[in-house]
């Protein structure tokens, strides 16, 4: 590790490098130098993110276009090249090193503290398509292939139910008949964008709060992270799956589903941030879809939730035997108050001003 580390054209003398951050994919550490500078390296999971090359392919090209925009460095990520001017290293093993400028004075949280806190989140992911909205989203890689392809979600379900490889079919009656009745909804955006009604952007596809760095002084957004799920997609699954994970009273595996409500406040909140930041970079119908995107991206991880519990738990990390069904049953109660709530939820989202 040591060794890797010191390979980077870091300023100063490496001290040394200690486990940092509560990510489950790829490998973290915060490196300390003899100078007032701190750096982020990391080793990239290449069994999730099977063509690195085409990965950090996506971060220079995406970063670079960010920062023509704001040249501030605590707004951009910044890779920091090998010692050989390289922006990251391969090794024959696939194994993928990389390391970033460590930004200062930055908060990150896993639930918002006040609703003010998720609109601010909102203005980040907003601002995010604001920047890149005239980047040609064809140009980057697909780092996960299908990831939001909603029907081939509902096939590697129906796949499980029937080879029902662990005996747990019979366990999860109602939860799959809920599902499978609202499979003919799985393809809605997506038919939009084969028909050209909706464009394809750059999406970041993991827009939760904790991806996004506040000023820890001001809680204004600062900076944009994680974006090795950067590629084309759609506004409105970036917008549905920040609402799906920050808009709910309760966490995403919560037992207790009296917890778990659909909180119009916090709704209300990023759905401001988001339109203020980037409303006038939308199209009509971008913007009328964003409460489908919402629906979409919780149809989408309920399904994805009970093939992994139908299958023996070979995706999600789990903590406990019914992990995956007990995240499966947070979404279908989300899912449940999105349908009932769905013409407020809509007018509530026409109501909302247009920031320029």
């Amino acid at each position: 590790m040591r060794e890797t580390a010191e390979l980077f054209a870091m300023e100063g003398s490496l001290l040394k490098c200690v486990p940092f951050g509560s990510g489950h994919i790829n490998e973290t550490w915060l490196a300390v130098t003899n100078q007032p500078h701190l750096y982020i390296l990391q080793k990239v999971n290449t069994e999730t993110f099977r063509d690195p090359e085409g990965l950090m392919r996506n971060i220079h090209l995406v970063t670079e276009h960010l920062r023509k925009k704001d040249p501030d460095p605590r707004h951009v990520l910044t890779l920091v090249p090998l010692k050989d001017g390289r922006e990251y290293m391969l090794s024959g093993r696939k194994e993928l090193w990389r390391m970033y400028e460590y930004i200062t004075g930055g908060l990150c949280m896993d639930h918002a503290e006040t609703p003010e806190d998720f609109r601010r989140s909102g203005e980040a992911f907003g601002d995010f398509q604001c920047r890149m909205a005239d980047f040609p989203a064809e140009q980057l890689t697909e780092t996960i292939p299908y990831f939001h392809d909603t029907p081939r979600r509902y096939e590697a379900l129906r796949t499980a139910i029937r080879e029902d490889a662990c005996g747990r079919a019979k366990l999860v009656q109602p939860e799959t008949d809920f599902l499978l009745e609202r499979e003919s909804y799985a393809d809605y955006l997506l038919a939009l964008l084969r028909s050209g009604d909706l464009p394809l952007r750059v999406t970041h596809n993991d827009t939760k709060l904790n991806n996004v760095m506040l000023d820890e002084r001001t809680r204004r957004p600062l900076c944009i992270l994680d974006l090795d799920t950067v590629m084309p997609g759609l506004a409105a699954t970036d917008f549905g799956d920040s609402i799906r994970f920050g808009a709910s009273t309760a966490d995403e595996d919560e037992q207790d589903l009296e917890k778990v409500h659909l909180d119009p406040v916090l709704y209300r909140a990023y759905s401001e941030g988001f339109l203020n930041a980037c409303g006038a970079q939308l199209t009509a119908t971008e913007r009328e879809t964003l409460p489908d995107g919402a629906r979409m991206m919780t149809l989408e991880n309920a399904v994805r939730f009970l093939t992994d519990y139908l299958n023996g738990d070979t995706y999600f990390h789990i903590d406990r035997p019914e992990h995956n069904l007990d995240r499966t049953r947070t979404q279908i109660v989300l899912l449940r108050e999105m349908e009932k709530e769905d013409a407020k939820i809509h007018r509530m989202i026409r109501e909302i001003k247009t920031g320029s």
